[in-house]
This record gives structure tokens, sequence and C-alpha cells, in this order.
């Protein structure tokens, strides 16, 4: 039997081509996972870390630690409750790394996760016919649909935890408190000043929509890895201002980082060398002694893309 499905119809999304009849959900979905946030960190990309920029508080070591740390909770995404999965990993990481390194990246990778687990028959290939992302897609919205008070608690004792900083506080469900609403509703609470929770609320628009369209369109071209990161990084930051300035930073802020990304893409971006200028330029601005420019949600969103196009089978050994 072969072991390359077939084309997926036009509008469905990407074919899963090479992906094995015989694929393993919860092993192929951590190392999948773990894959997303090593490529996702290994790449520099304006304003955040990369192997040769680290902050004072935190080193593109402690993000190959987070990586890795966050293996065994997501496979067992699917035999437990979303907000379990998330409390877990972000609980591993904190004993590996000294400081927030994924609590975006896990909040986005948990539910996609649950998803790529929950299919029917148990195996993947069953959801070539019809596209996997698309597939995906749909299986997101279930998990997000089901979710409970109880997996809001649990992401509460997790962002405590994972302390990240700019959150301010809220009237209804502030994170201080202890929620009263399912998970997926207190998120909808917070998609307008959150670009994660807004995820949630929107089941992946602009992951499934934006970035793994960019991701897939830069490897069909002949970019590189690193090249095709950089571009989606700078695709999902050209279309809307990341919340991780504009919570420390404020609106202008994100807004002109925003401008930024759709100048350096007009110049070329990792396409021609002056848009490589144009790359080394933005993240010189984007630096700053309190870190406060640093797009963490695109990131975030970045590293979800690449996960969902690796379950897609996008990896060519």
């Amino acid at each position: 039997m072969s072991s390359r499905p077939t084309s997926a119809s036009p509008g469905q999304g990407r074919a899963v081509e090479g992906l094995p009849l015989e694929w393993r959900p919860a092993t192929d979905v951590a190392v999948a996972a773990q894959l997303a946030c090593l490529l996702e960190a290994s790449v520099a990309k304006p304003g955040n870390v990369s192997p040769e920029r680290s902050f004072d508080d935190l080193r593109y070591e402690d993000f190959l630690a987070g990586a890795a740390a966050i293996g065994a909770p997501l496979a067992a995404a699917g035999s437990q409750p979303l907000g379990a999965t998330i409390r877990t990993a972000v609980d591993a990481t904190a004993r590996w790394t000294r400081s927030n390194t994924n609590l975006g990246v896990v909040l986005l990778l948990a539910p996609l996760a649950k998803a790529a687990l929950r299919s029917e028959t148990g195996s993947a290939a069953r959801s070539i016919a019809s596209g996997f992302t698309v597939t995906l897609r749909d299986e997101v919205r279930r998990v997000l649909d089901a979710t409970t008070v109880d997996d809001a608690r649990d992401v509460y004792a997790a962002i405590r935890r994972a302390a990240p900083g700019g959150l301010g506080t809220v009237d209804d469900q502030d994170l201080a408190d202890e929620p009263t609403r399912t998970l997926v509703d207190v998120m909808r609470l917070a998609a307008g000043r959150d670009g994660v929770a807004a995820e949630y609320a929107t089941a992946y628009e602009r992951t499934f929509v934006t970035g793994v369209p960019a991701l897939e369109r830069a490897r069909r071209d002949g970019l590189s890895w690193p090249d095709a990161v950089v571009e989606t990084f700078l695709t999902l930051l050209a279309t809307a201002a990341d919340t991780h300035i504009a919570r420390r930073g404020g609106a202008a802020m994100a807004a002109e980082a925003s401008r930024q990304a759709r100048a350096t893409i007009a110049e070329g971006g990792v396409r021609s060398a002056g848009g490589r200028a144009a790359i080394a330029r933005m993240d010189r601005e984007l630096r700053d002694a309190r870190h406060i420019g640093n797009p963490g949600t695109t990131a975030d969103l970045t590293a979800a893309a690449i996960f969902v196009a690796l379950l897609g089978g996008a990896w060519r050994p």
C-alpha cells in the first residue's frame, strides 16, 4: 500500500502528501509540537530572542528547554481535559526554565494537539480525503466548544504560574479571581486585547487563514525553513498589531511594528538583499532595554502555524 495519499480537492486545504498510513498520533503530535517550537525559536525574527540574541531574563536555551518540556503533556492531550494539558505543560516548562518562555505557545498548541488526536478513527490518514487543515479546524471548533469551567480554572492557574507581564486587570473573569465561565467563554471576553485569546474566539482564524497559507506558500516557492518562518512571522505581524507589544508599550507602538513589517515585506523581505537589510533595521528598532517592543504574540502564532503545517506532513525527511 502506498504511503503517499492523493491530493485534496481545491479549496480544501493542502494535501497531506507523505503522511504514512501507520502514523501514530500521540507520538507524532508530540514531535511536531516540539519541532514547531524549535523551528520558531531558532530563527532570528525581528525583536525576538534567537540563538544570537538573548534578553536579560530570557535566553535562547530557555526556549529549547521549554520546547522539550511540552512534548509529553501534549502527547497526552487526547486523553485528558484541555485545561489539564495546558497546566501540565506550563508546570513542566517551569521545572526547566527560569522565565516564561512558552505560555502563549502552550495555549495555542494544546487545542490543536487535542483536535489532532480526536479524529473519529484515531488515524489522521482518514482525514486526507476532505483536506487536512479543513478537518483539523473543524475539530478545533469542537474542542473549544466542549471546554468547561474546570478547564478555565486550570488555565488560570497555569497563567498565574507563568506570570506573563502586562496583563492588567478586568472587571469580569479577572485572573486574580476564580473563573465562573467556560474556557472558551473567558477567552472570548479577552479576544479584543489578546491575540491568543482571539484564536480561541475565532477557531484559529489567523493561524489557518493567514499563518499556514503564508508558510506553505513560502515553502512551495523554495524558501528554506528559516526563511519561510521569518516570512510567516512578518506576514502575521503585517496583518494585525501584536497584542504583547500593545499591552506593554501601547497601541501606537504595536501599530508601528505592524507598519514596519509591511514596509519590510514591500522591500522583499527574506527574498531580496534590500528586504534582508530592512529586516535587520526592523530588528534594531524593535529592541529596547525593557523589551516592550517584542512581538511575542506574533511569534506564538508563527509556532502554531508551523505546528499545523507539520501535522499536515510539511516536514520532509
